[in-house]
C-alpha cells in the first residue's frame, strides 16, 4: 500500500493511501497489542501482514524526514515545530480541556486538545517515538516474538496448585510479569477476567521473559462469576480493610489453608484487582477469606507481579520442588549454611597443627611478653581462630601466611637469625 502525504493539524503527514489513516496509527494499533489484532482493529481493506512492512519500514528508517512529514502525537513533529518544553505546546493551542471541562488551559494558537489529567499531558506532551515503536513490532513481524521458541511444563498436574486470578487486568506487560512470577514459584494455572487488551496478546508473552507455558495455558473469561465458578475456596487480597466479616488471613496463613484444601481434593484460587483500584468489594464478598500481606502502612499498594510472587514464596517454601536458585547440568541442589562444594570443614588435627605453627613462630619473634600472660593469649587466639569454622583448605591457607610471614618467601625469605 502506498504512503501519500496530505496536511493534518497544518502540516504534511504520511497517510496511507486512500484512508484516512496517518502511519502512526497503524504503528500504535499494532504495538498496543499483537500485530494481528491491531489489524483486525483497523480493518482496514488492503492492510495484511505483507503490505504492513513497507509502512513499518517507512516509519522505523525515518524516511519521513526526506519527505519533510510528521505524523500528528509523534516527538517528531514537537521537535520540528521547535517546542522545548510544556509552556510552549499549551501555547500553540487555542485550548486544552482537562479531565470534564472544568479546568482548561488558553494558549494562543490554533486546535483545541483535551487531556484527561494534567499528569498526564506532562507526560506526553512531547509526542512519542513513532519510529521506536515501530522497530519493534518490524522486528516482531520478521522473526516472531522474543523467547517464543523456550518451553516449560507445569510442575504439577492440573488442579494441585491454586489459580491466580487477575481481574480486569490492564497492562499486557503486568499479566506477563505475574506469569513469570508463578513459573518463578511452580503455580500454574493462570485465569484472566476481561483483559482491557484482549486474548492472548503478545506483550503479555514478551514480559513473561520465558514463562510461555503459563501463558500459552492461561484461560480469559468474560465475567469474574465465570472465573470461579469451578473452584470451591478462593481468597481476595487487598491492602484496603472492607466492612466484611470473613477471615483476614496473611500470605503464610492463606497457602496453609489452600494446601490443607487441595491435599482435600478441592480446588482453590486468589484473586488479585485491577492495577488502578485493586478488587471491588462486591467481588471480595463472593471470597471465602480475605488476604493482607504485611507492608508498610503508610505505603501499601503492591503491583500485580510483586502480590504473585509473595503468595507464590510461601507457596513454594517447605516444598519439595524448591529449590535454592537455579540447578543445571553444572549446579547441583543447594541446601541452606555454608557452602563447601568440593571441600571439608577442618579437623581438630588440622586445627591443632595450624595452633602449634602460628604459637611456635609467636614464641620464636618474642610475642609472648610478658611470659606469664602467654595462656591467655594462647586461649584467646585459639578461641579467636575456633570460630571460624575453617574448612581444610583455609586451614593450608593459614599456615601458608604464617610461614610467608615468619620467614620471607623466594627472593623476600629471610637471612636466619
Amino acid at each position: 500500500m502506498n504512503i501519500e502525504l496530505r496536511p493534518a493539524d497544518g502540516q504534511l503527514a504520511p497517510t496511507l493511501a486512500a484512508t484516512a489513516h496517518v502511519v502512526a496509527e497503524l504503528v500504535h494499533a499494532c504495538h498496543e497489542k499483537s500485530i494481528d489484532q491491531g489489524l483486525a482493529a483497523l480493518a482496514i481493506p488492503g492492510l495484511d501482514r505483507e503490505t504492513l512492512e513497507p509502512i513499518l519500514t517507512y516509519c522505523a528508517e525515518l524516511r519521513c524526514e526526506a519527505d519533510n512529514a510528521t505524523c500528528p502525537g509523534c516527538k517528531r513533529r514537537t521537535e520540528a515545530q521547535g517546542i522545548t518544553t510544556v509552556d510552549e505546546f499549551i501555547a500553540r493551542h487555542h485550548e486544552i480541556i482537562v479531565g470534564d471541562g472544568k479546568v482548561r488551559l488558553v494558549g494562543q494558537g490554533e486546535g483545541t486538545l483535551h487531556t484527561p489529567a494534567l499528569s498526564a499531558l506532562e507526560k506526553t506532551w512531547s509526542g512519542q517515538n513513532y519510529w521506536f515503536w515501530a522497530r519493534r513490532v518490524l522486528r516482531k513481524l520478521r522473526h516472531g516474538v522474543r523467547r517464543a521458541h523456550i518451553q516449560g511444563s507445569a510442575v504439577a498436574p492440573a488442579g494441585e496448585t491454586p489459580a491466580i486470578i487477575l481481574v480486569e487486568p490492564q497492562l499486557a506487560d503486568n499479566i506477563g510479569m505475574v506469569a513469570r512470577a508463578m513459573a518463578n514459584f511452580g503455580i500454574d494455572e493462570l485465569r484472566l477476567v476481561a483483559p482491557r487488551d484482549g486474548w492472548p496478546n503478545d506483550k503479555a508473552r514478551i514480559a513473561a521473559s520465558g514463562a510461555n507455558y503459563v501463558i500459552d495455558d492461561a484461560q480469559a473469561y468474560a465475567t469474574f462469576a465465570d472465573s470461579i465458578a469451578d473452584l470451591n475456596w478462593v481468597a481476595a487480597t487487598t491492602a484496603r480493610q472492607r466492612d466484611l466479616r470473613k477471615p483476614v488471613l496473611t500470605p503464610e496463613e492463606t497457602i496453609a489453608e489452600i494446601k490443607k484444601r487441595t491435599a482435600r481434593g478441592e480446588r482453590c484460587g486468589i484473586l488479585f484487582g485491577r492495577e488502578r483500584n485493586g478488587l471491588e468489594t462486591d467481588e471480595i464478598a463472593n471470597a471465602d477469606a480475605i488476604v493482607m500481606i504485611p507492608v508498610n502502612s503508610r505505603f501499601a499498594s503492591l503491583n500485580l507481579a510483586q502480590a504473585t510472587l509473595l503468595l507464590g514464596y510461601e507457596w513454594m517454601r517447605n516444598s519439595e520442588e524448591a529449590s535454592l536458585g537455579r540447578v543445571t547440568t553444572y549446579e547441583q541442589p543447594l541446601q541452606s549454611g555454608l557452602y563447601l562444594n568440593q571441600d571439608r570443614p577442618a579437623t581438630k588435627a588440622e586445627m591443632n597443627a595450624l595452633f602449634a605453627h602460628l604459637e611456635a613462630e609467636l614464641e620464636r619473634l618474642g610475642f609472648f611478653n610478658p611470659p606469664h600472660k602467654r595462656p591467655t593469649v594462647v586461649r584467646n587466639i585459639r578461641t579467636m581462630l575456633g570460630r571460624m569454622q575453617a574448612t581444610e583448605q583455609e586451614v593450608r591457607t593459614l599456615r601458608g601466611i604464617v610461614a610467608t610471614l615468619a620467614q620471607g618467601k623466594g627472593h623476600g625469605r629471610k637471612s636466619p637469625l
